[in-house]
């Protein structure tokens, strides 16, 4: 179920919707918003600043140097994506209240153990469901998300710019590169290998791309009739989430058997 976003949240997101448009930086924020554009749901409970950002709404921080809009960095044009009206009706269905119950998202991060120094990926982001609360996570470390849709991209970079966290960088990714930068030690991928194609393809240039040590995490839903979760043709069982990733040149180095009511939580390591 979707719901709408506050007044405050549309005004906020309108705000540096329009400063990526025209290319502002963190030290310009632009005049004014437009008055009658919807826009995406507003943040998680828990995202917010790291340790030493700016107060959460506070805009740009002049302290630090401009950040170009990615999807300008990428070519895409602006009146080419979906209008925000379209948008909004996705993210507020991924942050919806009710999720946290049995995503547990606050759990799935503290089981990862980090030590807060990180450079951890979120391959397939989506809204910043899960990078918000990794960027809280690394204080002194950084969140790199990923996604193949430009709506995404463009909800993550203003959603962080305007809410001060600058350990998040977002990235528009593409369907048949996984593009993980070499120095990750983390890569994050929650209810997102259902959706590709080749897998095998897609998982082996993943494990080519990941340095010696470096960690897969895979959040995907079991199988049967469950609430929540994607047809059960979609569904990939257990032995073959094992199976495929492990040919790709990754080993099992554990598991959160029950951490989540209708997810597998699988830990992947490059030898």
């Amino acid at each position: 179920m979707s719901h709408r976003p506050s007044l405050l949240a549309t005004a906020v997101v309108l705000l540096a919707a329009l400063g990526c448009q025209r290319g502002a930086s963190r030290a310009e924020p632009p005049a004014s918003p437009p008055a009658a554009r919807a826009t995406p749901a507003s943040q998680p409970a828990s995202a917010g600043p790291v340790a030493g950002g700016p107060v959460a709404g506070s805009g740009h921080d002049p302290a630090h140097p401009p950040i170009d809009c990615p999807l300008r960095q990428a070519g895409i044009a602006h009146d080419s994506l979906r209008p925000f009206e379209d948008v909004a009706k996705y993210i507020a269905h991924l942050e919806r209240p009710d999720r946290a119950a049995w995503q547990r998202p606050d759990a799935v991060v503290a089981a990862l153990g980090l030590r807060g120094r990180e450079t951890v990926v979120d391959v397939g982001a989506g809204s910043g469901y899960f990078s918000f609360r990794l960027a809280r996570a690394l204080p002194r470390g950084k969140v790199i998300a990923t996604d193949i849709e430009p709506e995404m991209i463009r909800h993550l970079h203003h959603k962080a710019m305007t809410t001060g966290v600058q350990n998040l960088q977002a990235v528009l990714g593409k369907p048949d590169d996984p593009g993980v930068p070499r120095d990750a030690d983390l890569v994050f991928m929650c209810d997102v290998l259902h959706h590709v194609r080749d897998r095998a393809a897609w998982l082996g240039k993943l494990a080519a791309q990941m340095k010696p040590g470096a960690k897969l995490v895979l959040v995907e839903f079991k199988e049967g009739k469950l609430p929540q979760g994607p047809p059960e043709a979609m569904k990939i069982p257990r032995g073959e989430l094992v199976k495929v990733v492990t040919a790709a040149g990754l080993v099992l180095d554990g598991e959160k058997p029950g951490l989540l009511p209708y997810q597998h939580l699988l830990v992947f390591r490059r030898p």
